[in-house]
């Protein structure tokens, strides 16, 4: 069964639709859910809430990936964040979906890549839902205005969108 590609969700019914999408993508190519809405909308909590049925815990990407690009030269992190991110997630167990929160960190313009690429290179051999820190406008996920240095406008093929 294929999951329909945008599901408007009710508070009541968020987390049942989300556990139903989560057992549905793993025969997907690319295992990828983002919960979308508005800031306040409830997106960390209802990954809280899956991560506690699944007894998952989610992952902070920007306290974790942030502590391990501390560390790292400002001239190699562009190189270095997406790997490590991939370590961070390689220690979680496999049969389990990856969760994402605080992705905010990823658009930062030096680091100088696309964060929905790189989560759905996470993606492909896994199953993972990541909180959207933007909104989805038709077709297209948005991060940030235009006029921000942080912006992003992104197709969302390949990616099942939850909107909160």
């Amino acid at each position: 069964m294929t999951p329909a590609p945008t599901a408007g969700l009710t508070q009541h019914s968020s987390l049942s639709e989300l556990r139903r999408l989560v057992g549905d993508v793993g025969d997907l190519n690319s295992k990828l859910i983002l919960l979308v809405g508005p800031s306040g909308s409830g997106k960390t909590q209802l990954l809280r809430q899956l991560g506690a049925t699944l007894n998952i815990e989610p992952l902070n990407v920007g306290q974790e990936l942030g502590r391990r690009l501390a560390a790292t030269p400002n001239n190699k992190r562009s190189f270095s964040a997406g790997d490590l991110l991939r370590e961070i997630a390689e220690k979680e167990r496999t049969e389990d979906p990856l969760l994402l929160d605080n992705l905010e960190l990823l658009f930062e313009p030096s680091l100088q890549i696309n964060p929905l690429d790189l989560v759905r290179r996470l993606a492909h051999s896994k199953r993972v839902v990541a909180v959207w820190p933007g909104e989805l406008r038709g077709d297209r996920l948005v991060y940030a205005d235009m006029s921000h240095p942080e912006h992003r406008d992104c197709s969302r093929d390949g990616v099942v969108v939850l909107e909160i």
